[in-house]
């Protein structure tokens, strides 16, 4: 197991390892909540990124 790293909160986007340590939940859980259409998330050529603000909204809709 990882020890979880500090996460800049100037950073507007956070690759799937951050967002997913944002919301205390595993990538695989993070991944799921994408497919549910639950958490948006973008393309930045093949790489995956989620904007901080998408997973705010999504918290604050819980």
């Amino acid at each position: 197991m990882t020890t979880p790293t500090a996460i800049d909160p100037s950073k507007l986007l956070l690759k799937p390892e951050e967002a997913a340590a944002v919301l205390s939940i595993g990538r695989t859980s993070l991944y799921a909540l994408v497919r549910e259409g639950l958490i948006e998330s973008v393309q930045v050529g093949r790489l995956r990124r989620f904007r901080r603000g998408d997973l705010e909204t999504y918290v604050a809709q819980l």
